[in-house]
């Protein structure tokens, strides 16, 4: 049962823990993989409305773009004024907004996002204003970036284009040196258009106005950058003028870059993003990732191989030992089959009950053909003699004189005697034994067994007297009792010699009545008293045969006390004489009687 029990707390352990495992694992990772998506579409959905804002002067027309927004990543998405006045909303109108706005569309102030170069100064690169070329100047400066690159290959460098926002075409290194050859550094390809000079000395004059003059008088003037692959306008380069605080500069370039912009692009708007319908019943669903299925199948294929493995090897332990008491019990009677004990738990315990019942059946058996034979041969010899007798006096050889016809008696009454016997046990062990039980007095009982004796005891020249104390009173019944310690008399009479005593006693111990029979014979050896009280045991079989007895008497007693609630037992010491004790329940003293 133990190991049972922890077998199944190990499965059922197992089970909870990974089913609890997989739940938080395939939950966790689902969370993680939705709130990855979430960022993924909040961050892009900001960069298009903020590239939108940087090449538009208003919002006229967003409303196109966000529920295009909207139908790509299932978001409601929703474009206000600073004052929240609604510029555009992928759903219908009336519809709340969500109570904070998630972001802060300002194409001129980009920190709030990841767009390339725009980490610098703030502001979104695709926001060019008077610095976008025309056609012709985008074709003058994509022939003269060619022929910078042809220049860069003929002097074992390589390279790609790349067009940047205000149309101006760059040229990329490949590898990791960017450094152009010196036969290739003519400065063209740095050269300001007329578009790209006049916008810069509209920001020369704003920077230095922020600036003001230095401390020698002297005017800052500012080109296109050092690095082309970033915005020119995104790290300038003081060439002439006085000695100036770095950070200043940095601030007052930032600030004149956005004033001189602001007119190109949207006023800043404010950003809300929400869940869609749409949206909410696919959460709801909690679609799993195939991965995340393929894990589950996974978890629970192994818990199903477990728990398998488990129970077949429980299984096997439960049932090999329960087949082989199958294959016992299948075994002919004869046989006696027994099985090993090899576990302490119920099975073990089982094995063990049927080897001890194996044992006990064996042993009655054994009883039972030797009762058998002990039957046929106590009743073989009392009839073998008076068959016999019989036949020699119908054959005239012998007169049917009185000792004749006595001796032809004693057999018939040692048969009745002997017959009598098997009938009381057959009830005992039937459990039909009836006891017609009443008070009886102890001083009573002994005195009329010790009377009934007298005369016997005193033909064999034996001594046989009582020693009670009055009072004692039974709850049995009188002939059996009477029978019971008749019994034990007469087994005393037989192998006590002359001169001999016998002492019957009755003495109270507590609620118990204690009745002894103890004579002076010989005794009974020590390896015999243990089956004093089987069925027709004897220690001397010819001497029982002559002096009349069945082998019965004393069965008869340990049945009929056992059968009053009470115990018998027999001490002994070879050659010093035998006792046997009775202990009886007490009974009340009757009302007619005085105490």
């Amino acid at each position: 049962m133990v190991r049972l029990l922890l077998t199944s707390m190990t499965i059922i352990v197992v089970s909870v823990g990974a089913t609890a495992w997989l739940a938080v694992e395939t939950t966790t990772r689902a969370v993680q993989e939705e709130r990855g998506q979430l960022l993924s579409d909040d961050t892009d959905i900001l960069r298009q409305l903020s590239g939108f804002a940087a090449t538009h002067e208003d919002w006229d027309g967003v409303q196109a773009s966000v529920r295009a927004l909207s139908d790509t990543t299932g978001r409601r998405i929703a474009v206000t004024t600073t004052s929240g006045r609604v510029i555009a909303d992928s759903h219908s109108a009336g519809m709340a907004l969500p109570a904070r706005a998630s972001a802060t569309i300002d194409p001129l102030r980009t920190d709030t996002y990841t767009e390339p170069g725009a980490q610098l100064s703030g502001i979104d690169p695709r926001a060019v204003g008077p610095y976008a070329l025309d056609a012709t100047e985008r074709k003058q400066v994509r022939v003269v970036a060619q022929k910078r690159l042809a220049c860069m290959e003929r002097y074992g460098s390589t390279g790609t284009f790349r067009q940047v926002p205000s149309g101006r075409t760059v040229i990329v290194a490949d590898g990791e040196e960017a450094d152009v050859p010196i036969e290739c550094a003519d400065g063209s390809l740095n050269t300001p258009t007329e578009t790209e000079a006049k916008a810069l000395d509209e920001l020369n004059k704003l920077v230095t106005a922020c600036l003001g003059p230095g401390r020698d008088g002297g005017v800052a003037k500012f080109g296109l950058g050092v690095s082309l692959i970033t915005h020119f306008g995104t790290r300038s380069k003081v060439h002439t003028g006085p000695a100036i605080d770095h950070q200043k500069t940095q601030d007052c370039i930032d600030s004149s870059q956005r004033s001189q912009l602001e007119p190109y692009v949207a006023p800043r708007a404010l950003l809300y993003l929400g869940s869609s319908q749409d949206q909410d019943q696919r959460i709801s669903v909690f679609d799993l990732s195939t991965g995340n299925k393929a894990k589950i199948v996974g978890v629970t294929a192994a818990i199903l191989v477990l728990t398998l493995a488990l129970t077949a090897a429980v299984a096997i332990r439960l049932v090999r030992p329960l087949r082989a008491l199958t294959a016992a019990a299948l075994q002919p009677p004869h046989l006696h089959a027994r099985v090993a004990v090899t576990t302490k738990d119920e099975t073990g315990r089982l094995a063990a009950a049927f080897n001890e019942l194996t044992e006990r059946r064996e042993q009655l058996e054994a009883q039972r053909k030797a009762m058998v034979s002990d039957v046929a041969h106590e009743l073989r010899t009392p009839l073998t003699n008076i068959r016999g007798w019989l036949e020699v006096t119908r054959d005239g050889l012998v007169d049917p004189d009185p000792d004749l016809i006595a001796s032809l008696h004693d057999e018939a009454l040692l048969l009745q005697h002997i017959i009598d016997d098997l009938r009381d046990l057959a009830a005992g062990d039937a459990g039909t034994l009836e006891l017609h039980r009443e008070p009886v007095s102890a001083d009573e009982l002994v005195a009329q067994v010790v009377y009934a004796h007298r005369g016997r005891a005193d033909a064999s020249d034996i001594r046989l007297h009582s020693r009670t104390e009055p009072g004692l009173w039974l709850d049995a019944d009188p002939v059996r009792m009477r029978q019971v310690l008749g019994n034990l008399v007469s087994n005393s009479l037989r192998h006590t010699p002359a001169g001999g005593t016998i002492t019957l006693t009755a003495a109270p111990d507590g609620d118990t009545v204690v009745l002894t029979v103890r004579d002076t014979g010989s005794g009974i050896s020590a390896e015999d008293l243990p089956q004093v009280f089987e069925r027709f045991w004897r220690a001397e079989k010819s001497r029982n045969r002559r002096t009349g007895g069945s082998g019965l008497g004393l069965s008869i007693v340990r049945q009929f006390v056992e059968a009053h609630d009470g115990t018998v037992t027999a001490e002994s010491t070879p050659g010093a004489g035998a006792v046997f004790t009775l202990r009886l329940p007490g009974g009340p003293c009757p009302d007619n009687v005085p105490s």
